[in-house]
């Protein structure tokens, strides 16, 4: 893979840093959502067949990263164009991405994703959350927590699990859930992060759907699921990324202009050798980042799924510890709303939280890469 980024690569981070930086840390996310889809960024990973650019999860992580180095990040950017968006254009019918991709490209629509469930976590094998044909349409039951932007989103790619009739057994399947469907009910999560976004929990009360709500082929199980699930880990990676450069760029400012004795702060080794490493270990998260991109564009899906782990539990660790040294750096400035780093110490924790816990991705690595025997 190229270690180096392309030239039209730091032409993109150049002009979304820019964008990004006019909007600023207050950033009002409908006019950022709407700016950015109209200067083709919200669509760059999806095909131009469809109104997208292109592209591909590499581009779009660098849009992500750099509005989130500027203070101003879009968390839906990892849901509705990353997630869904991907789903669709690899999977969907005709119908389907002539419906949802050049809608999802221009930011005039946008969909949210809902799999974790209350019992199963984001575990596939124990979602409950069923489908069951009654004639040619599907009926949806089950609930989900933790679903990002329901009330701003068109639709819901919700994951559910219908019956193979050779085996009996449960397999996922993903269904396109309008947000006005008869017994799709949400209740907005009262949460102590304060994003533009908000959580809410969903419940799916015989949802009736037509037989082309159906994403993809119903026997295709874990690899469509998975399609979407690696690029949330990689958009995540960059969430988490652009999350700590920010924290990190408040922290060099203040440890160029604060003077308490005879030099700047940052002169002193204890101040600047702990930013010196935060900003390593970010750099080094965004090379695995930049490796999982290129393995997913390329088709590998199987080493994608191992990078983008790795990248997700890279970054969230990084930036858990760039936003502390900030904060640490600026001492009692760092918990005002002057500077707005403070917010960041429970916003960073969500990088190690979701979509996937650190733990996960460790049992994920130790089963899948080094072959180590389960506990469980």
């Amino acid at each position: 893979m190229p270690t180096i980024e392309t030239d039209e690569h730091k032409t993109l981070r150049t002009a979304v840093s820019a964008l990004g930086k006019r909007h600023g840390r207050t950033y009002d996310r409908e006019a950022l959502w709407a700016e950015a889809a109209k200067l083709g960024y919200l669509g760059v990973n999806l095909p131009e067949a469809y109104g997208g650019g292109g592209g591909g999860i590499a581009e779009l992580s660098i849009v992500l990263e750099e509005l989130g180095a500027a203070g101003a990040p879009l968390l839906m950017m990892i849901v509705s164009p990353a997630i869904c968006g991907t789903v669709i254009a690899r999977f969907g019918t005709e119908a389907q991405k002539q419906e949802w991709l050049p809608a999802l490209a221009d930011g005039t629509r946008t969909m949210a994703f809902g799999i974790t469930e209350p019992d199963a976590g984001s575990n596939s094998h124990r979602i409950s959350t069923t489908a069951r044909r009654d004639g040619a349409d599907w009926l949806l039951t089950g609930r989900k927590v933790f679903v990002s932007g329901v009330d701003i989103a068109d639709a819901t790619l919700i994951v559910g699990r219908t019956e193979d009739s050779r085996t009996g057994r449960l397999k996922p399947c993903l269904f396109i859930v309008p947000r006005d469907a008869p017994g799709f009910d949400r209740r907005r999560i009262e949460m102590e992060l304060d994003a533009p976004e908000k959580q809410f929990e969903l419940t799916l009360d015989d949802v009736r759907l037509p037989a082309e709500a159906l994403v993809g082929d119903e026997d295709a199980g874990l690899l469509q699921l998975f399609a979407g699930l690696n690029p949330e880990r990689i958009m995540t990676a960059a969430f988490a990324i652009g999350m700590g450069r920010y924290a990190l760029s408040q922290a060099i400012t203040y440890a160029k202009d604060r003077t308490v004795w005879n030099t700047p702060i940052g002169a002193h080794q204890a101040i600047a050798h702990p930013l010196a490493q935060a900003h390593i270990e970010l750099e080094l998260a965004r090379l695995m980042m930049q490796k999982a991109a290129h393995l997913y564009d390329e088709g590998d899906d199987v080493a994608a799924g191992e990078a983008a782990n790795m990248a997700k539990y890279a970054a969230g660790e990084a930036c858990v510890k760039a936003v502390d040294q900030a904060v640490h750096t600026l001492g009692g400035n760092g918990l005002t709303r002057e500077f707005g780093i403070a917010s960041l110490i429970t916003a960073a924790r969500v990088a190690r939280i979701a979509p996937v816990s650190r733990e996960m991705i460790l049992n994920y690595v130790s089963h899948q890469t080094l072959g180590l025997p389960k506990s469980y």
